[in-house]
């Protein structure tokens, strides 16, 4: 349920039958996508040649999300990747249950939160889930709004799972909410329905003033979506204790000898993974590497590694380019590298990359997902980033084109300036 969760086999996305039966071919092409490497040649001849069989464009994005929704499938499409007008949401069955996620100590979002819930429990007749700590707070526990809480299932992050029991979600609150709701769920994301009351917005389009439309027309499907693709984090690291025996008397003892086991962890990240040089006053000293290949070095203050929608981010603040969030790819950026020839650059969406520390670092780094779970890195430890067949499912307030360049303008202010004077004939002729 947290961020980060024990490598392990999960059970397999859920099919409906609304698909086409085309998740079945998913699953096997996932699997062959896996094999990242295969022999080209037969293996009775002498020499040994390596060559791709992974796809660059990276893994077919799961097309269900939660119990009953998914993607409209196009039948007159002939890619694997949709237009982004044409990605549209459907139910294979009427959405029972939503999952209200409100941003933590916001007085000013106690009504909003309270109106919803009304309105979902008493109006629609949906099983509502809230996280816990958000009942918590006092303010909530009045007369009125008291008899609607008791009809809530309530659930705790990192206690309960609650990833098959959710049909789509709504956020109240900024971007963090947004990001804070994929943390919540490591394998098929049920659709987000964000609305925009906090700061920025940028992934948050929907207003609140007419919210009981809006919440209607997604129960019955008609909404546009964008697949924000996330990025599969795998963190190894290696710790080493002390050889133990216990003797006769039951006492433990030790010899000096140490051993090395390493832990695993997993996470999805929607917006970017961020490895920085943490308190040292040192340059960060990091590798990269692409499919196994040492690409380069990173000297400076960290780099920044994020999905399209990420570099609308930390990355656009430290020099990237905007990527729309329907483009399959990876974003790496440099932080304040010692490096005059240090650009950003666009990677495609299937390569796996590896950052380790360099042999000859000083100092360690520290690593974060979306802000958050931060972790020192040490000698011996690996990030494996690549990107995450389970796409974040963002409900659009038109459609994915207009929604992005509209955020461009209201939150980033893209290409203000003062429009140039007209030049009439009179003038040209000076």
């Amino acid at each position: 349920m947290d961020g980060g969760q024990e490598m392990r086999v999960g059970p397999a996305p859920y099919c409906c039958s609304t698909c086409d039966g085309g998740e079945a071919t998913s699953r096997s092409l996932a699997r062959h996508n896996r094999k990242t490497r295969s022999l080209s040649t037969s293996s009775a001849s002498s020499s040994t040649e390596y060559r791709r069989t992974q796809s660059l464009h990276g893994p077919i994005p799961v097309t269900t999300f939660g119990p009953k929704a998914c993607m409209l499938q196009n039948p007159h499409a002939v890619m694997h990747i949709q237009d982004p007008a044409s990605q549209r949401l459907t139910w294979n069955k009427p959405p029972k249950s939503v999952l209200v996620i409100k941003k933590i100590r916001d007085a000013s979002l106690l009504q909003p939160f309270k109106e919803l819930c009304i309105f979902l429990t008493e109006v629609k007749n949906m099983i509502v889930y809230v996280e816990k700590k958000v009942l918590e707070d006092p303010a909530i526990s009045d007369e009125n709004f008291g008899a609607i809480t008791k009809k809530f299932c309530v659930f705790r992050e990192d206690l309960d799972d609650i990833s098959n029991r959710v049909d789509f979600i709504i956020c109240l609150g900024g971007d963090g909410t947004l990001l804070y709701a994929s943390s919540l769920f490591q394998e098929s994301v049920p659709p987000v329905m964000a609305f925009h009351l906090g700061s920025l917005g940028f992934l948050t389009p929907f207003k609140f003033d007419t919210y009981q439309s809006q919440v209607t027309q997604i129960i019955e499907g008609n909404a546009a979506i964008v697949l924000r693709s996330r990025l599969k984090v795998r963190v190894l690291k290696e710790t080493w204790e002390k050889k133990a025996r216990v003797d006769e008397k039951g006492l433990i003892l030790t010899n000096g000898d140490v051993e090395s086991s390493r832990k695993a962890m997993q996470y999805q990240v929607l917006n970017e993974v961020v490895v920085d040089r943490g308190p040292s006053s040192y340059l960060s000293n990091v590798d990269l590497f692409l499919d196994g290949h040492l690409i380069t070095t990173v000297q400076g203050d960290g780099v920044i590694v994020s999905t399209p929608t990420g570099s609308t981010a930390y990355a656009v603040a430290a020099g990237a380019s905007m990527i729309h969030p329907n483009v399959p790819a990876i974003m790496i950026t440099p932080i304040c590298p010692h490096s005059l020839s240090f650009r950003p650059i666009v990677v495609p969406a299937g390569v796996e990359l590896k950052i380790m520390l360099s042999r000859d670092a000083r100092n360690t780094a520290w690593v974060s997902f979306d802000g958050r779970k931060r972790q020192e890195i040490c000698h011996g430890d690996s990030i494996t980033i690549t990107t995450s067949c389970f796409p974040l499912p963002s409900i659009c307030f038109r459609d994915p084109v207009n929604d992005w360049f509209e955020s461009l303008a209201e939150c980033l202010h893209w290409n203000v300036r003062k429009k140039q004077n007209y030049l009439s004939s009179e003038d040209e002729e000076f």
